[in-house]
């Protein structure tokens, strides 16, 4: 099927104004690009690898819908152009520009796939579903990972190094937390180390979803990994919720950013003499040093930093 995309051109004063009027016109599902800086609490939202580097705003946002074959475009678009006119006599809306292109419908959840395979992180094969073990590596710890619309296939570097040292640590009474838990990756991987029990948390739905699927796949069950959606650094519900002084090891592979106010935090969910483990540091002094320097504050010590890449962990013991 082929889509009609529209590419609006306004103002950042009146993207969320047009965004609703669109809405309400029937068209779903709006696209906005803009150049305003995120906020400290979207970079708390955002567990991912790095943040974008983003230009200076200029004040210009571009908003992208599409139409279906089925839907009266013409009609659309002429209520879309009366209301923006309508709108100018009470907000900024720039331009008002409408650019038309066509596309092709793309199956954009599975479309991914074609750039995951199987791999190893040393003796640890890491397979997405659709992939077969090969002979020579039966004899390997399997995983498997279909993450979906989440973030954490454990190819990058950041996963890989959680990965080694959760292996370093892991005996077969550990409790393990993973903040921001993605697909479940470090989660699942700590139990089949040896772990006793795993608990993941994430800000985003669709991890939630992904990691529940590959514990399925992977044949653990609920009983052995708990997964939960909330936001442990200012979420009291999310905080009781998941306990206190209740882990051996607590992993966070998220960012620097988020990180620094995670850790004082966080160390109250860890027993006396818990290891912590961070990673989705870039490789940068001084966020390597606000990382170390928040937990020294948080009466942590600092026992190991390991590099992969371009990326930074960070190993503290709670004294």
């Amino acid at each position: 099927m082929k889509w009609n995309q529209f590419r609006l051109k306004t103002t950042t004063e009146a993207e969320d104004i047009v965004s609703s009027m669109l809405n309400d016109l029937g068209v779903e599902g709006v696209q906005i690009e803009d150049r305003i800086p995120l906020t400290q609490s979207d970079k708390e939202q955002m567990f991912v690898d790095i943040l974008p580097e983003i230009d200076v705003d200029d004040g210009v946002a571009f908003l992208s819908f599409y139409l279906g074959e089925e839907q009266d475009k013409a009609a659309i678009l002429s209520n879309v152009r009366r209301e923006l006119e309508s709108m100018a006599s009470y907000v900024d809306v720039g331009e008002a520009t409408i650019e038309e292109s066509e596309t092709e419908d793309i199956d954009w959840v599975n479309n991914w796939k074609q750039y995951f395979h199987q791999f190893t992180v040393d003796d640890v094969l890491i397979i997405p579903s659709w992939e077969e073990v090969e002979p020579k590596d039966k004899d390997k710890m399997i995983v498997h990972i279909d993450p979906g619309t989440a973030f954490g296939t454990g190819m990058h570097e950041t996963t890989q190094l959680c990965i080694r040292q959760i292996k370093k640590y892991v005996t077969p009474e550990t409790q393990i937390l993973d903040v921001g838990c993605g697909s479940g990756i470090l989660g699942m991987l700590a139990l089949k180390f040896g772990a006793k029990h795993s608990v993941g948390t994430d800000l985003d739905p669709c991890a939630i979803d992904a990691t529940k699927e590959n514990m399925e796949v992977n044949g653990i069950g609920e009983d052995q990994y708990e997964v939960m959606i909330g936001n442990l650094i200012d979420d009291k519900e999310t905080q009781d919720k998941v306990g206190y002084e209740k882990y051996d090891i607590v992993a966070a592979n998220i960012l620097a950013d988020v990180l620094v106010p995670l850790t004082p935090v966080i160390v109250n969910q860890m027993k006396p003499g818990a290891v912590y483990i961070t990673s989705g540091i870039i490789d940068d002094q001084d966020k390597e040093f606000r990382v170390k320097k928040a937990c020294e504050e948080a009466g942590l010590t600092v026992v190991q930093t390991t590099y992969q890449g371009e990326w930074v962990s960070v190993t503290a013991k709670k004294n």
